[in-house]
């Protein structure tokens, strides 16, 4: 019978799943299969509704989280070993066509840290009160270029060749509190957010051309790169979370529902991270600006200084280039290439303020405790934008907890979310005393060393009262 349940289990959370913005050991090491598991500080962020479950309320307070990832959607050493040219202008074109469908949308790399702040973050009862440092940034290489690549110059046709970046660094504070009632709880987080520094490309004003005839190609292409130093933004999340009954769990949460950040606003920070008024976040050398001209002044700043209020912005000009040319010219003489910085600056001088969407995501989960030794869990998680470390793809992720040791769960997780978006999580904890410790890894975009695109490391110290941990498994309702 149980192994029934199990296998029907498994059959039903094969279509739910993964797609975060915070990330934690227990997260990582469960493939995100988290909203109706995530308890104490971890709820936040995940799904506040669950701080109405903490048995017998204990309290906990954590000592430090770090999470570290990296990854993409193509490079792999599998996929590296398949390039050549065998694969690639053989009939089939087969090895062409498989690159196509993993950068349809571009190739995208990506890199984010979540930073519990060290005793900072404390949660007791049906409340928390979390402090976070959280640094993402997101690349995006165009499909045209691989096509471009692939298949040459195709006649007629123009290539979309916009590149975008975005870099933000900020700190997150948020109250975060659940209300109980006789068949679920709800919950919400309250977030304020201090924003350190953004770098990114604004896409209303950059662009791409490039477009090619019979006899020549011709480019143009406008990359307006914007900085924000200091600022300041609320987020708020939403969570519902039913009773325990017969072992079942489910919730649904939306995290960041609303949420913005205005940058470019004065802000202490600046001075705490070694940011002065007058400096941004762009670190360039004098060479790359010479003789270029703003407002109609020719500019003249120190090196590696670029004032808080300036944007980049990068232009490249081809005319009428044609496959003599290629041939017999340099770089410089096909190619017209411009770097000048612009004021983005009020009249009074001060820097414009801007507002940046902070990535939000919905949440679906359901969950499922057998006995005292096995929980197994299912989620469904999609972003709002496809942008900052959040994507508008379904994500499904399955995860298990081993709780046959007490003091040492086990934790296993695989996420699926389409042809290539894969992770494969791998987790374990030490829970003795009033110490809760726990370490988790994972494969980004692949199953194994030889396919994966990326990977995360995760690990956590807490602190809780030992006595509330005893027996921290709710009865069946």
């Amino acid at each position: 019978m149980k192994l029934l349940q199990i296998t029907l289990f498994f059959l039903l959370v094969q279509t739910l799943g993964l797609g975060q913005i915070k990330r934690d050991p227990v997260m990582v090491g469960l493939g995100g299969a988290y909203t109706t598991l995530a308890d104490g500080v971890y709820a936040v962020g995940v799904n506040p509704a669950n701080l109405a479950y903490q048995h017998d309320k204990p309290f906990m307070w954590q000592m430090g989280t770090l999470n570290f990832g990296i990854g993409n959607n193509f490079f792999s050493l599998e996929n590296i070993m398949d390039l050549s040219g065998k694969n690639l202008e053989a009939e089939s074109q087969k090895g062409k066509y498989e690159i196509y469908d993993q950068v349809r949308d571009g190739w995208r790399f990506s890199q984010d840290i979540h930073l519990a702040l060290p005793f900072l973050n404390y949660a007791s009862g049906n409340m928390a009160i979390t402090n976070d440092l959280v640094a993402i940034n997101d690349v995006v290489a165009p499909f045209g270029l691989f096509k471009l690549i692939l298949e040459g110059n195709p006649i007629g046709e123009s290539l979309d060749l916009e590149y975008s970046q975005e870099n933000m660094v900020l700190l997150e504070h948020a109250f975060s509190f659940a209300v109980p009632t006789d068949k679920f709880s709800w919950g919400v987080s309250l977030k304020f957010l201090q924003g350190i520094v953004y770098m990114g490309t604004d896409p209303d004003s950059s662009y791409t051309f490039f477009q090619t005839d019979t006899t020549a190609f011709n480019l143009k292409a406008r990359y307006f790169m914007r900085q924000g130093v200091g600022g300041y933004g609320t987020a708020v999340d939403f969570g519902l979370s039913s009773k325990e009954i017969n072992g079942w769990r489910v919730g649904a949460a939306l995290i960041n529902a609303v949420g913005s950040i205005e940058w470019n606003q004065p802000s202490a920070l600046t001075d705490l991270f070694g940011i002065s008024d007058s400096t941004g976040f762009f670190k360039w050398g004098r060479e790359d600006f010479r003789g270029p001209k703003a407002d109609g002044e020719i500019v003249d700043f120190k090196e590696n200084e670029v004032p808080r209020g300036w944007s980049m912005v990068h232009e490249i000009t081809a005319n009428s280039v044609t496959l003599d040319k290629l041939s017999n010219s340099k770089w410089d003489e096909l190619f017209q290439e411009r770097k000048y910085i612009v004021k983005d600056t009020l009249e009074n001088g001060n820097p414009r303020k801007f507002k940046i969407r902070y990535p939000g995501l919905f949440r679906l989960g359901v969950s499922k405790r057998f006995d005292q030794d096995l929980t197994i869990a299912g989620d469904l998680v999609a972003g709002f934008t496809n942008r900052l470390g959040v994507h508008q793809k379904w994500k499904l992720s399955t995860g298990l907890q081993f709780n046959r040791f007490k003091a040492f769960p086990l934790r296993l997780g695989y996420m699926y979310g389409g042809k290539y978006l894969k992770e494969l999580g791998f987790g374990a904890g030490f829970h003795a005393g009033p110490i809760i410790y726990d370490f988790a890894f994972s494969f980004r975009n692949g199953v194994w060393i030889h396919n994966m695109k990326g990977i995360s490391i995760s690990f956590g110290v807490a602190l809780t009262s030992f006595k509330s941990r005893k027996d921290k498994t709710p009865p069946s309702q």
